[in-house]
């Protein structure tokens, strides 16, 4: 008989912490081992229970999710799930940073069923994962360094977009993304797209996390941005984000998902739009997450005569989607995490 997957769950909130264990007590083949109101008592739970996977709220007295973190990753690294409400998103990505897996958006209304379903999933997701912390991605690897643009002279000439660089990326991927940017340089002649798999309301958090980090303007993409050259659009969480060209460019166009559409914002649809529109001046950027997206789009890419770049399996968090568009057989550059931004810069 298969053992359980063994939860901590880890929340201030008396009335979360007994909705979060209901829903994954009522789950079978998951069982709550223990539960804490904060990261102190947390911490004497991970080492008395040997939890599979934790649910950790980040805004906590005593010991708050942070702190808890960087102690249980240096000491015992376990898969955690972030529980965060949505007026505390930024801290969602400090977590990502700090080790965290992945997360779920607790709404202020009371917990539904559809959270119920996804918190199950995701932790049946993350109990079957390696731990890789950004740290081990980056462990005895080179990395570009990130040199921030100083601020750019007016100029009578626009610079010409050369490239368009389109990045999809899933479950670990924030990290990922931002350290990516963060090696490249805002004003070389790219500009880039990013389809991160990643609930509304949060899209827009993470790309002005982006932009305080890397030299890049960064923001989330609306319809009818113009695609230029030091610029990176994010696109939004619920709607499906299209490259399009115009007479004056490349514009994107954001709009509701069709009832078909399984992944939102979808990587196939980003890299299949850019491909038709920009073809071969297009590098797509496959990083980690579940197979099911992305594959579709690289043969569009490399189709068009575009590059593909894919994280190599030792650094990805879940290797699903970079080992699907292998499996394609199109041509495609496989390098580990730290080796992305040289790759990009290569086709440069």
């Amino acid at each position: 008989m298969t053992r359980p997957i063994r939860v901590l769950v880890i929340d201030d909130s008396a009335h979360s912490r007994h909705s979060l264990s209901a829903m994954l007590d009522a789950s079978p083949g998951i069982e709550v081992v223990a539960r804490a109101g904060d990261g102190d008592e947390g911490l004497r739970q991970v080492f008395a229970c040997s939890p599979d996977v934790i649910t950790l709220d980040l805004d906590m007295p005593k010991v708050d999710g942070f702190t808890f973190l960087r102690i249980l990753m240096a000491r015992r690294p376990t898969p955690v799930i972030v529980v965060s409400s949505y007026a505390r998103k930024e801290n969602v990505f400090r977590a990502l940073e700090l080790g965290a897996l992945d997360f779920l958006a607790k709404p202020a209304a009371p917990l539904s069923a559809e959270l119920a379903g996804e918190l199950v999933a995701k932790v049946r997701l993350v109990a079957r994962l390696r731990m890789v912390s950004l740290a081990d991605r980056l462990r005895d690897r080179p990395v570009v360094a990130a040199t921030p643009a100083p601020p750019a002279e007016p100029s009578p000439e626009p610079v010409p977009l050369r490239r368009l660089v389109v990045i999809g990326a899933s479950t670990g991927g924030p990290p990922a993304v931002q350290l990516i940017l963060g090696a490249l340089d805002g004003r070389m002649p790219m500009a880039a797209l990013v389809a991160q798999h990643m609930p509304p309301k949060f899209t827009g958090a993470f790309a002005e996390r982006l932009d305080r980090a890397t030299s890049f303007e960064v923001r989330e993409a609306q319809s009818g941005d113009r695609i230029r050259p030091g610029l990176v659009l994010v696109a939004p969480g619920a709607m499906q984000t299209t490259v399009l060209a115009a007479s004056d460019g490349l514009r994107v166009v954001v709009e509701p998902p069709g009832p078909s559409d399984r992944f939102v914002p979808s990587i196939d649809h980003l890299f299949e739009t850019a491909a038709a529109a920009f073809g071969a001046g297009v590098i797509a950027v496959v990083l980690t997450g579940m197979a099911g997206d992305g594959a579709r789009g690289a043969r569009a890419v490399a189709q068009a005569g575009g590059a593909i770049i894919v994280e190599a399996a030792e650094t990805a968090l879940i290797s699903g989607m970079p080992d699907e568009v292998i499996r394609t057989g199109v041509p495609c550059d496989i390098v580990p995490l730290p080796a992305i931004a040289p790759a990009i810069l290569r086709r440069l």
